[in-house]
């Protein structure tokens, strides 16, 4: 596997093997990777012929206030695993590389109205920074494919909306949700929680599943059930930043005409912000 820390020996690199006849594609991670992450890559390997998996921990994503330094960082563990199943390339930039020497004075990538509600809300600023870096590494890569899991739903659509708006010729691939044997998504914050906030937060991934299954069976008053599933949780000892029923193309609020839903939730456990949703479509 190749280990390339700087944009100029990537592009060489990808220059030859684009001219080899060979498809590219791109898996970006923040690092700490685990079965999720490796799904992806294994996602890109089955759907192109050179797999680059970049780690790069962006600060301008992160608020003031968040968990930037002490976001887990376990670069030795991520290079043994992507090696393990057939990665081809890890970037793995500085931030300086990506951004220079001013990060203040960058130009920012914003994607209206999807970015601007749920967890657009609760961090300001979050998505611009997510837009921001994607786009740099899609132009610094220039794949013909990305994976994306879809357990950041939101993301995964303010990126489709970017590829469309920018005009990126890039085919997205969105991987969806690897899940512990009690449902809980997996995510790089779990490493924060001890067994019982591991157990505890696995009711996330319930309540989503409960709410799912009254509106497959005709409960359309929306509004009460997020108010009954936020009770739920609270009652339970988690603090609800939102729960909430989408059109799933949207992430407009649901309507009783829609057909196709996500249900969306982000809530604190201990010292960890998680993230899940569910999405079905009703019987036609």
């Amino acid at each position: 596997m190749h280990t390339i820390s700087d944009i100029k020996s990537l592009r060489n690199l990808l220059n030859a093997t684009r001219q080899a006849g060979n498809s590219v594609g791109l898996v970006p991670t923040m690092g700490n990777l685990h079965d999720g992450h490796l799904e992806l890559v294994k996602t890109a390997r089955a759907n192109s012929d050179f797999v680059v998996c970049s780690i790069f921990v962006n600060p301008l994503q992160f608020g003031p206030n968040e968990d930037l330094e002490a976001y887990p960082r376990t670069l030795g563990e991520d290079i043994a695993k992507l090696a393990a199943i057939g990665c081809d390339c890890l970037f793995m930039p500085t931030v300086a590389e990506i951004y220079g020497d001013n990060l203040q004075a960058q130009t920012i990538v914003t994607v209206p109205e999807l970015s601007e509600n749920y967890c657009g809300k609760s961090r300001p600023g979050h998505f611009a920074g997510v837009a921001t870096v994607v786009s740099k590494l899609f132009n610094i890569v220039q794949p013909n494919s990305a994976v994306f899991g879809l357990k950041d739903y939101q993301q995964y659509l303010i990126i489709q909306k970017m590829v469309t708006d920018l005009k990126f010729d890039i085919q997205l691939i969105g991987v969806e949700i690897q899940r512990e044997a009690h449902g809980l998504a997996l995510s790089s914050r779990n490493r924060y929680l001890s067994d019982e906030q591991l157990q505890k937060a696995a009711l996330i991934y319930q309540c989503l599943l409960d709410i799912k299954k009254r509106i497959l069976k005709g409960d359309d008053n929306f509004s009460n059930l997020e108010a009954m599933a936020v009770e739920r949780l609270t009652d339970s000892g988690f603090a609800v930043d939102y729960f909430a029923i989408c059109n799933s193309a949207n992430l407009q609020r649901a309507a009783k005409q829609d057909c196709d839903f996500v249900i969306l939730a982000a809530a604190q456990v201990g010292p960890s912000r998680l993230l899940d949703n569910v999405r079905f479509s009703l019987a036609s």
